[in-house]
C-alpha cells in the first residue's frame, strides 16, 4: 500500500561523474490482505503499518553531463545551450528501524513485543530485532533550473535482510506459546492478532492449525521509496594565498 516519505540530505561530488550523498528518511509502510484476490492471503487475512526510519548513504555514478555548452544562459551567445540535467543510478548501504503495529478493537498494539510467531519460546525463533540494514538500489534524475536550486526525482528499492518488517515470517504456533511469549495483559490480545482467520464453526474460533505457512523466511522484505527533490547547492569557499608568488 502506498503511504507517505519525508526526506532531508546531503550530496556531495566526488569527481566529475560520481557523488556521494547521505540521506535521512522518515516514512510509513502498511498492507492489509483484504487487498488482495489471492484467496490464501485473504484467508490469513491479516494486517500492518509500520513506521521507517532510515539513516543511508549513497553512490551515484552520473549517466549524463550536469553541463553541455556554455555555462550560463546568455543572449546572443551563439554556441550549444547549457543543459543542466544527469540522469544517474544509485546504490548504497543504509540502517533502518520499524516497529510493525495492528490494530485491533480500535487500538494500535506494537506486534513485537507480543510474539505473535511464538518468537522467545523456540530456540530457533528468537526475537527479532527492529534495526536493520538495507541496501538502496534505484535511478535519479536530476534538472539544474540555475547555478544555486536543482529539481530531481528518485525511486529507490531497499533490499532488507529482515522478514519482519510486517511481523509475518514463518508458521503458526499453538496458543499456549504464544500467551507465553506476550505474557501478563498482553497474552489475549496477542492470540487475536497472531491469527486474524474468521471462525468456521462455534466451536472452532481459529481457521488454521499450528505449523501451517503465515510467512516465507526464505523471501526477505523490501520497501521502496520515490522522491520528488528540491536542493540548493552550496559553494565551497576557496581559500585564499597567504603569500605572494614568487616569480
Amino acid at each position: 500500500m502506498t503511504r507517505f516519505v519525508v526526506s532531508i540530505g546531503m550530496r556531495y561530488r566526488v569527481t566529475r561523474k560520481i557523488a556521494a550523498s547521505v540521506h535521512f528518511n522518515y516514512g510509513m509502510v502498511s498492507g492489509n490482505d483484504n487487498t488482495t484476490e489471492e484467496v490464501s492471503r485473504r484467508y490469513r487475512n491479516l494486517s500492518f503499518r509500520s513506521t521507517i526510519l532510515e539513516l543511508s548513504v549513497q553512490f551515484e555514478p552520473a549517466l549524463m553531463k550536469e553541463t553541455t555548452g556554455h555555462r550560463y544562459r546568455l543572449k546572443g551567445v551563439k554556441g550549444r545551450r547549457w543543459l543542466g540535467i544527469n540522469t544517474y543510478p544509485l546504490i548504497g548501504i543504509g540502517v533502518f528501524y520499524f516497529n510493525p503495529k495492528a490494530k485491533y478493537n480500535g487500538k494500535w498494539y506494537a506486534l513485537q513485543p507480543l510474539g505473535t510467531e511464538g518468537q522467545g519460546e523456540f530456540p530457533t525463533r528468537k526475537k527479532y530485532s527492529r534495526f536493520a540494514v538495507a541496501i538502496p538500489v534505484g535511478i535519479g534524475f536530476k534538472y539544474w533550473y540555475n547555478t544555486k536550486w536543482s529539481f530531481g526525482i528518485e525511486y529507490g528499492i531497499r533490499k532488507t535482510f529482515t522478514d519482519y518488517i510486517d511481523d509475518v515470517s514463518t508458521t503458526y504456533v499453538d496458543e499456549a506459546f504464544i500467551r507465553d511469549a506476550a505474557g501478563g495483559a498482553n497474552s489475549d490480545i496477542a492470540v487475536e492478532l497472531a491469527d486474524r482467520s474468521e471462525p468456521v464453526g462455534p466451536e472452532d474460533w481459529k481457521r488454521t492449525a499450528p505449523g501451517a505457512q503465515r510467512g516465507d523466511p526464505t523471501d526477505p522484505d523490501t520497501y521502496m521509496f520515490a522522491k520528488i527533490m528540491i536542493a540548493y547547492k552550496f559553494r565551497m569557499v576557496k581559500r585564499r594565498r597567504r603569500s605572494r608568488p614568487k616569480f
